[in-house]
This record gives structure tokens, sequence and C-alpha cells, in this order.
């Protein structure tokens, strides 16, 4: 069997997630907007898993909007922020290190006339919030930054961030996909307006994720039909995939405290034994500021080999990533993360990225460590390099 160490990518659907749903894809089919006792069967699977995403990140169940996955979450964050407010001068602030999912709807909006400001991220992966309080200005609207980065695992301080647009009156969006049900989120405590999650992050399926709106966050539709989810996401929505993500939520706040502690020890293990086992080895971004099952390497000498070096570990029977899945067709471009970190074009293409989640084992890190030393002992022999020895 293969060791799946790509969890940021996708995790595995938990078998309680799947009881979940197993009833609603099979016996109880009602459409949730029906009246009769099927439709309101559907309905009060929706409200129950409503009420459990609210839970997993302090947030009234109101303030939670169905989507059908994070990029369509934080698309309508941010389009739908700038819908509300048409017609009126406005400025976007967000970071260069961003997904894709929040980067392009910020470059549409550029490239229709609305400032943008890039703030920038040093080598240890965070944005720090001076440079947030500088960007601010009068008519700034918005501000996105993710809560931890998908290709580094290194947790940004939102609760800082958020304070500072608090203080100006500043909506504050943050794409939590990666970090939610890993490390702990309150839209109260944290100061945020709006929050983006999803399903299949977090042993939950794929095809549900959620945007929460907090009271009082203006935002517009981007869509337009039948008046679901409070007229912001309208469409019949897939009670199966939403109950699932419900499951999904309640099992993360339950188990978050243990599950962290566990991935924490897996992770200090791989990375202590990767830094001294492999010469040139580094740790991407804040030793300790990141997600508990999260670490990114890069490799000294082996910087345009990543590919086949990736392709050398699932030989092997070995799944991990070279950065962000949703990037993984474009594996010859640098990574825009690394580079906003001050990596060079070459360097930044050479990223390992190793994720773990509620399934990983000890046994699986070990069947990576081994398979990490042999790969680059190849790579490098080819290349006239010493071969590494992983102990």
């Amino acid at each position: 069997m293969q060791a799946y160490l790509d969890d940021a990518a996708s995790t595995r659907l938990d078998p309680r997630v799947l009881d979940e749903m197993l009833p609603l894809l099979s016996a109880e089919w009602g459409n949730p907007s029906s009246l009769h006792t099927r439709g309101r069967s559907a309905r009060e699977a929706v409200e129950r898993a409503r009420e459990r995403t609210a839970r997993l990140v302090g947030a009234e169940p109101s303030e939670v909007v169905f989507t059908a996955s994070g990029t369509e979450a934080d698309n309508l964050a941010i389009l739908g922020t700038a819908a509300a407010l048409e017609g009126t001068p406005w400025h976007l602030v967000t970071s260069a290190i961003e997904h894709p999912a929040v980067l392009e709807p910020c470059r549409f909006l550029e490239r229709r006339g609305v400032p943008v400001t890039w703030l920038p991220c040093g080598p240890d992966g965070r944005v720090a919030p001076e440079a947030l309080r500088a960007a601010l200005r009068p008519e700034t609207r918005l501000v996105s930054v993710m809560a931890a980065n998908n290709v580094t695992g290194v947790v940004q301080p939102v609760r800082e961030l958020a304070a500072i647009c608090t203080e100006r009156g500043v909506p504050f969006h943050t794409d939590a996909v990666q970090a939610a049900g890993k490390v702990p989120l309150d839209v109260l405590a944290d100061g945020v307006s709006l929050l983006s999650l999803s399903a299949h992050k977090i042993h939950g399926p794929k095809g549900a994720a959620a945007l929460v709106v907090r009271k009082g966050t203006p935002l517009a539709p981007l869509l337009f039909g039948g008046g679901q989810e409070g007229g912001l996401r309208p469409s019949t929505e897939d009670v199966p995939a939403i109950a699932g993500l419900g499951k999904a939520a309640e099992i993360a706040a339950l188990e978050m405290r243990d599950e962290a502690v566990r991935q924490v020890a897996l992770r200090e293990a791989l990375v202590e034994r990767v830094l001294a086992g492999i010469p040139g080895a580094s740790l991407l971004g804040d030793r300790w500021r990141r997600l508990p099952g999260h670490a990114g390497f890069l490799f000294e000498g082996l910087e345009g080999a990543a590919p086949a070096l990736l392709l050398a570990l699932d030989e092997a029977g070995v799944a991990v990533s070279t950065g962000s899945a949703c990037s993984a067709r474009h594996a010859d471009r640098p990574s825009h993360v690394l580079e906003a970190m001050g990596f060079d074009p070459v360097r930044a293409r050479g990223a390992l990225r190793v994720s773990m989640g509620r399934f990983t084992t000890r046994p699986d890190v070990e069947r990576l460590l081994t398979a990490l030393s042999e790969a680059a002992a190849r790579l490098r022999a080819g290349a006239g390099l010493a071969r590494p020895l992983i102990r």
C-alpha cells in the first residue's frame, strides 16, 4: 500500500463521514427546499451541517454559506465584496503568497482598474503586520490574507492582521482552507469578517466547502437563481456532500488537539532526520509556526530534479508533492510562494512538500525517509554529488 503524505492536496475520507453521507445518497434524496417530509429531512441534514461547521470556527450557523469548493468560497469573498461596493472608490490588499483561488480574482479586479497592494513575505514565510498597516488607505475595502500557506505550511498572524483591519473598519478575509480543523480558529475572537474552508482538506468529501460571512459584512452574490444560502449561493444544495462537511468539521473540532500533538511528533521526527541526513537540505519557512503535519524542503543541488525526485518517490510507493496540487501541471514554473520569500527562480522550482493527516502513521514516515534517501542518492550520483544517507 502507498504511503500517502500529500494531505495538503486532499485527504482520505473518514469512514465516519461516509456513514453520515450514505443514507443521504440512497434513502433520503429529497430537495432541501421542498416542504414535504423528504424535503424537510434533507433540510435538517443541511442545517445540522451548518451548525457543526459553524462550531469549528466559532461562527453562528446563520453566518455559514455553503459552496462547492474553497476556490468558490474565495471568489465569493473577493468578487462578492467588489460587487457589493460597486460604484465606490476602493482598494484591495492581499499577500504575494496566496493560493491562486485568491490571487486570480484579485488580478481580475486589478485588470479592471481596482488598485491592489501585494504584501511582501519574509524568508520565514510570514506576512508582517507592519506591512499591512503601512498598506492600508482610506479607500481600502477588503484585506485578504491566508491563515496558513499551502506550500510551506507556515501559519500567518491572522489575529494581529485582523486587529489592524478592525481598527480601520476594513473587512478581513482569510483563506483558511489549509488551516481549518488543524489549528484553532475563531472568527469572533480573531476579528475575521470572511473565512473560507473546504471539506476535502479535513477528511470530508470533495465538492463541499463554506464561506463564513460575519453579520454586517457587505457581500453580494455572484450567481442568481432560487435564493438558496441566503441568496448568496443560489442552487440546490448537495445534501450528502454538505452533511459530509458538517461531520468532518465535528470530528476535526473534537480531535484537533490530540491530532496536533501526534502530527507534530511525526513532523519533527521527519524534519530532524532529513536535515541531519541529507546535505544541503533546508526547511521552508518558520520552524515552529506551521501546521502540525506540514513540512516543505529544499535540497541544494537537486533544484532542477524536483519532478524526478517526486516520480522516484511515487515509484517507491510514497505520495508527496512539489507544492500546490493546483499548480502541479505547471511544475516547470517556479513557485510564486518561494519567489515571494526571496528564493531565486531556480531554487524556487525545487520544493518538496510533505503533509500529513489523521491516517498518517510512523511507518509511512519511515518509508518516506528510506525512499527519499535512496532517490536523492541516485539523483546526486547522476549529478556527480556525494551520496546522502539518512540515519
